[in-house]
């Protein structure tokens, strides 16, 4: 009997690889064998797919059945090779006509029923294909607002395994179209209106917001550090179109799209509890590792609360991604990448009583030195911002004052950062915190006399060189929310009054 071929792809982190699925049939006892690195997972494919084909009133070969997947050297795993195995076997078997799935890639995990189940990682799949030139894909119903998102592609939805074989044999209206998704609703953010004082915690996380930087927030229960951290979110710009779709594919790698919100359109905003695990934190797991924490905040925020109750060995796992933007994962079967440029805020009290007011701690020296020193000195250097929040004393006082809600803040937020996309479009970054410091120096170099407070930090040891590149770029931010065009010596003495140790 002649060989059918199929596509499928492959995921390794958010890139793919297009993967052509040979059947050939014939010549050994009556067996299913499937070649080319399968993991466990995927070898069960054989009997889930025969009962499928079974259910879907069609006959499985009574003969060698011989399935390779190439390239042969890339291991392979998951469900979502189903259906394209399922057609190939039918195909080379001369029980269905294979003209139709040249250029076409199948996505889907099969029921014993023949049921067409949604897997993750369409989007990151259908974009792969597209590279390698395939021009037409077969996901399951479910999946098929996602799958839309992708351009230049022809997009078909299933419901059931016979629909696909019908539509193999040239039967029009078996498969579904993608349909243009109405806008999504904008997501419901709380207001910075609802926190109440902490003039000093709100001003820092304006500067956090307009110039993508990390903040620390230290501070007795019940001050605002939480409230503060969760209104980030509404004082960023939404996500562009490209932002959206590396969001979205991280995203469906990770099973956490929605048929209702396929496309993340707005910063995501992940808080890990304290006991997270470092593979549940920065990724990981058997074979090929899945994205974590960090990688589903890409372009968003990420906030570790209570974060002195992280294990040391956590927060010093974020130290790398927090410099690069992503983080690389060397497992069994390769290593995979995963973005992770976010925004990191972190919460934490004082000491481990955390009363309400600091001369009622009954923390020894010692206690209070041990619980802070989890916050690693490598991890505050990179971290921009540390604010220490003070208890608010009246209710009333702090009522005097409305405090302004987040559409007014994010207005200042937004025109800061066109001042600083205007400045950094010839390198291509978007804010200030993603300048180097290399660059900062040399070609945006300020007077020495703007910088002298600077200098002198360095001089006495109060600021490593890290730190100091740090400082330059909020001095850079806090010029663009005063509408200048150059930093003063005024705006790096503040960048450098930011990362004063004795707040944390």
């Amino acid at each position: 009997m002649p060989l059918a071929r199929a596509w499928s792809v492959a995921l390794f982190g958010v890139d793919g690889v297009a993967v052509e699925i040979e059947a050939d049939i014939g010549g050994g006892r009556p067996r299913t064998q499937i070649v080319g690195l399968p993991d466990a997972s995927l070898n069960e494919a054989k009997e889930r797919v025969r009962a499928a084909v079974r259910n879907s009133m069609r006959k499985w070969p009574d003969e060698l059945v011989t399935l390779a997947l190439s390239p042969a050297a890339l291991p392979k795993g998951g469900a979502g090779y189903d259906v394209a195995l399922a057609c190939a076997v039918l195909v080379a078997a001369g029980l269905e006509p294979g003209e139709r799935l040249e250029k076409t890639v199948l996505l889907g995990e099969l029921a014993l029923d023949g049921r067409v189940r949604t897997v993750r990682g369409v989007l990151p799949g259908l974009l792969a294909a597209r590279k390698a030139g395939l021009r037409r894909a077969i996901v399951p119903s479910a999946a098929l607002a996602e799958a839309a998102l992708v351009t230049d592609l022809e997009i078909l939805g299933a419901e059931h395994l016979t629909e696909i074989l019908d539509w193999l044999r040239g039967e029009p209206d078996t498969l579904r179209e993608a349909s243009p998704q109405p806008p999504q609703a904008p997501t419901d953010i709380p207001d910075l209106a609802d926190v109440i004082g902490q003039p000093e915690a709100r001003w820092a996380l304006e500067v956090a917001a307009a110039g993508g930087h990390h903040l620390l927030l230290t501070g007795p229960p019940g001050t605002g550090k939480t409230m503060l951290a969760q209104r980030l979110p509404g004082l960023l710009p939404a996500l562009a179109d490209q932002q959206a779709l590396e969001v979205t594919a991280i995203h469906s790698i990770a099973g956490l799209l929605t048929p209702e919100s396929p496309l993340v359109t707005t910063p995501p905003f992940v808080a890990p509890h304290h006991s997270c695990s470092v593979p549940a934190l920065v990724g990981g797991g058997v074979g090929l590792a899945k994205p974590g924490a960090i990688s589903t905040a890409h372009n968003g925020v990420l906030m570790l609360d209570e974060a002195c109750e992280f294990a040391t060995d956590r927060l010093d796992a974020l130290r790398t991604a927090l410099e690069e933007g992503e983080v690389r994962l060397a497992r069994r079967d390769g290593v995979v990448r995963y973005p992770a440029r976010f925004q990191l805020i972190m919460a934490t009290n004082p000491c481990p009583c955390a009363p309400p007011r600091d001369f009622d701690c009954t923390c020894t020296p010692i206690a209070k030195r041990r619980y802070l020193s989890r916050l690693s000195g490598p991890l505050l250097d990179r971290v921009d911002l540390r604010v220490r929040m003070r208890p608010i004393t009246a209710m009333s006082r702090a009522d005097l004052t409305p405090p302004e809600p987040t559409a007014a803040v994010r207005a200042r937020v937004l025109k800061a950062r066109e001042r600083a996309v205007a400045r950094w479009k010839t390198y291509g970054w978007l804010t200030n915190a993603q300048a180097p410091g290399p660059t900062l120096r040399r070609e945006f170099g300020l007077p020495r006399k703007t910088t002298a407070v600077l200098d002198r930090g360095l001089d006495t040891g109060a600021v490593t060189a890290r730190g100091a590149d740090r400082c330059l770029r909020v001095s850079w931010t806090l010029a663009d929310l005063a509408d200048e065009d150059l930093p003063t010596s005024d705006h790096v003495a503040a960048a450098l009054e930011f990362r004063d140790r004795r707040v944390a």
